[in-house]
């Protein structure tokens, strides 16, 4: 099957002739993408590689965040978030307040909790997993997906269990899934500059393989836009490619946007518009082993969500209620939620089929119409 989509650049349309007969791309080819070829080509190759993988469907769920705590050990340069004990804007919930939060959420729609936080000095696996004991005692039903990698790598150590004993530990405590947060980038020498404290790139990468061979899914994620070059993003969705291949344990990859505001990194502002629906287009392009990809709406905001799904996009997240301050403490200006009714409308302005999932993309509901 030879392609529709012809360019002038041979080395491009070699490129589009392999997406259309459904043929891997190379970490050189994907250089070509992010140099050379125009934004609306990218978005034309890119939508035809979504409409192979999910059709006119765009999914969402409904969820709420649960942040225990942004007191953290480590001193990442682009964290907006991050506190010590004691420092004016930090907190830490008791089970108490978190139980006040999950309750008014019982006998809701809501199918799913996503809990991230800082790395709490004073906090191993156990505290975690009765933190999960306690949600699921009041809302049995709720899909947990918790903790990054950074997050896991602390707690396991804190309780003194290997990665496999850990994960199966809080399987037992009721852990569904993982949400795919602390990948940044995972250059060495990238990494050096932004996180020099935080577990490295291979340790995120033996975490989530421990975490799908214990039967775990996870996302996984790329922070860009800020020190890192096309050939770090290139080699950090190579590797995840890699370990997908390996496990078939990703659900979704997402593109995270630095935001620039109240962190050690905002003299470099943040990259365009252009440039994030172009990375989300050559994320679709050269993960064809991931099935989806999501753009995470309370990064980037409804009107650029909106253009994202004609570049490769077919998620979008949740609700959320206005459960999460990571990105509103790093600048991000609107109000973190979305009803049902704008989630659909945003959705079906931009030509697709809203699509109600749970949080491992079995289909709820569909609205045709």
């Amino acid at each position: 099957m030879e392609s529709f989509l012809h360019h002038k650049n041979k080395a491009l349309q070699v490129i589009a002739d392999k997406i259309y007969n459904h043929r891997r791309i190379s970490e050189e080819e994907a250089l070509l993408l992010y140099t050379q070829a125009d934004t609306a080509w990218l978005g034309v190759l890119a939508s035809h590689a979504k409409q192979q993988a999910s059709q006119k469907l765009v999914f969402f769920n409904r969820n709420f965040h649960l942040e225990p705590t942004n007191i953290c050990l480590y001193q990442c340069k682009f964290c907006s978030y991050k506190r010590k004990i004691g420092e004016e804007g930090s907190w830490e919930y008791t089970y108490d307040d978190i139980a006040r939060i999950v309750e008014a959420y019982k006998n809701t729609s809501v199918t799913e909790i996503h809990i991230v936080g800082g790395v709490h000095p004073q906090r191993d696996l156990h505290y975690y997993g009765n933190m999960i004991k306690l949600i699921k005692s009041i809302m049995p039903a709720i899909h947990v997906k918790a903790f990054t990698a950074i997050e896991l790598d602390f707690m396991i150590k804190q309780a003194k269990m290997s990665l496999s004993e850990g994960f199966h530990a809080l399987k037992e405590y009721g852990l569904d899934s993982i949400p795919g947060g602390g990948a940044e980038i995972f250059d060495a020498e990238v990494r050096k500059i932004l996180c020099p404290e935080k577990s490295t790139g291979e340790k995120w990468l033996e975490i989530h393989r421990e975490a799908h061979r214990a039967g775990i899914p996870s996302n996984a994620t790329m922070l860009y836009g800020h020190i890192e070059k096309w050939e770090h993003r290139i080699a950090h969705m190579s590797r995840i490619r890699q370990l997908q291949d390996e496990t078939k344990g990703f659900n979704a990859f997402i593109p995270l946007k630095y935001r620039k505001e109240n962190n050690h990194l905002s003299h470099i502002g943040e990259v365009s518009v252009v440039e994030d629906i172009r990375n989300y287009a050559i994320s679709r392009l050269f993960l064809d082993n991931i099935p989806h990809i999501k753009a995470y709406w309370p990064m980037i905001g409804r009107d650029t969500t909106k253009i994202s799904l004609s570049f490769g996009v077919d998620d979008i997240d949740g609700t959320i209620d206005d459960t999460t301050k990571i990105y509103t403490m790093a600048g991000f200006k609107e109000k973190n939620t979305m009803t049902l009714d704008e989630m659909l409308k945003l959705i079906k302005s931009a030509g697709y089929t809203p699509t109600e999932r749970d949080s491992v993309y079995n289909v709820i509901q569909t609205f045709e119409n």
